[in-house]
């Protein structure tokens, strides 16, 4: 698939980093020339320098020749004009990066699908959802829902007292006994393992596991670790991730807001009347102290700086905050981050590339969530007719090896797959597969 990028920075060379190792041709525009050389020297892509919001920047990006152009610069409104652009210029879709809520309205989504723009996506809007779904469900690190719930990812890391350590994932693999839950991906030091039979789970592993609707809080229990009700929270960082998670949740938790800036301070507290702002550094330890830190049930740092929210969480994680939550916008932090004992690490770049790679299958794919801290991804296929996953049952379809077959949706019904299971022409089919096989998991539902 011929891609074009208009946006060199941290967004963009994540893109195009990613989307290139996945076999795509790629073109990046921007008018940073540095932007450009440091993309150049890590991913395979060609470079345009210029404006993407002009006709012959675009026009030398062939955008005319695109299947997918991706805008993500900096500026909103230059995404939408060159989003606009390139989709009259030719290009088969056309999507972009925005930071208004006012443009996910129903009936203002219509209005940018007649100026050609297919997909908007606000990826602190995404987070800041994946942080509300996390506090309700605090004993995990990552929780993904698929099929409107019927089907749930669970991550958690083993604490020494799980039941799961020193089990076999892989012992259920020939079980003829309907499953409710199973283990799909595990990370150990770093590397990300698919379990096969004799594989032994380990105190520290991160455990990912698939389960169904019924079996999710049985699955929970494995942890190790109890599920807390949030009551008293703090937010470090008034960015617009900690503005939307205190706008959504002021209403049912006791949230106090930090932030060192005194103007930003004024304004948060006109906008969340029923926040506590607090004008403090959150790296100081006595005024995080004072100011309750150590009797909070969940602490959320989210400040544009991924250095602060790593030290203010271990500070957190130190004084007993039970739920701890950083954004980790640097990739190279984010292992460090989970072995020091961070719980869960938002990424903007990992949120923004689950919304986008699904556009570069060319299956149809209802889903796709990149996972932080694991290179597997998870994708939800719905079934077509005469596709070669229903002339078989699963173990004889021949998939590659670093991919697994989760869970099935038929309907109403959820099941944990097993090698003897067949699918059925639309049934909603969850599989966790690593970067190098992620294209070749297409064909079989197609």
């Amino acid at each position: 698939m011929k891609i074009v990028i208009a946006g060199a920075g941290e967004m963009g060379s994540h893109l195009a980093r990613m989307l290139s190792g996945h076999g795509h041709d790629i073109t990046i525009v921007d008018s940073d020339q540095k932007l450009l050389s440091e993309v150049g020297s890590l991913a395979d892509v060609i470079t345009v320098e210029g404006d993407s919001t002009t006709f012959a920047t675009l026009r030398r990006a062939s955008v005319r020749r695109c299947d997918l152009f991706i805008a993500v610069n900096h500026e909103e409104n230059v995404n939408i004009v060159a989003a606009m652009l390139a989709k009259k210029l030719g290009a088969k879709k056309s999507i972009a990066r925005i930071d208004n809520n006012e443009y996910l309205e129903p009936n203002n989504k219509e209005v940018f699908i007649d100026m050609g723009i297919d997909y908007l996506f606000y990826p602190e809007k995404v987070a800041a959802r994946e942080v509300i779904n996390l506090l309700g469900h605090t004993s995990t690190t990552e929780y993904v829902d698929f099929s409107s719930g019927k089907l749930s990812l669970v991550v958690f890391r083993l604490e020494p007292a799980s039941p799961l350590v020193g089990t076999d994932p892989g012992a259920s693999e020939e079980d003829d006994a309907p499953l409710g839950y199973r283990t799909v991906a595990i990370t150990r030091c770093g590397q990300t393992i698919i379990p096969r039979s004799g594989e032994q789970l380990a105190e520290g592993d991160v455990v990912y596991i698939i389960a169904r609707q019924d079996a999710v809080s049985e699955v929970m229990e494995f942890s190790g670790r109890s599920n807390v009700e949030i009551k008293n929270m703090m937010i470090l960082g008034g960015s617009r991730i900690g503005i939307r998670i205190a706008t959504e949740l002021q209403s049912e938790v006791n949230i106090k807001l930090v932030d060192y800036n005194a103007d930003k301070a004024y304004r948060l507290a006109e906008m969340l009347d029923k926040t506590l702002i607090i004008n403090e550094d959150g790296r100081n330890t006595e005024a995080m102290l004072e100011e309750g830190l150590a009797n909070m049930d969940a602490f959320v740092a989210v400040t544009g700086r991924s250095e602060t929210n790593i030290l203010a969480a271990m500070l957190a994680r130190q004084m007993g905050v039970k739920k701890v939550i950083a954004e980790v916008e640097n990739l190279n932090y984010i292992n460090l981050a989970e072995s020091i004992g961070i719980d869960t690490i938002i990424n903007k770049k990992l949120v923004t590339a689950s919304n986008i790679f699904r556009f570069t299958m060319s299956t149809d794919v209802q889903a796709i969530k990149c996972l932080t801290g694991s290179d597997a991804e998870v994708l939800e296929f719905i079934v077509k007719p005469n596709s070669p996953a229903t002339k078989a049952r699963i173990r004889d379809w021949g998939l590659p090896e670093d991919v697994i077959v989760g869970g099935i949706v038929r309907g109403d019904k959820a099941f944990i797959a097993v090698g003897n299971m067949e699918v059925n022409p639309y049934d909603r089919v969850v599989i966790f597969a690593m970067p190098a096989s992620v294209s070749k998991v297409g064909y079989f539902f197609n």
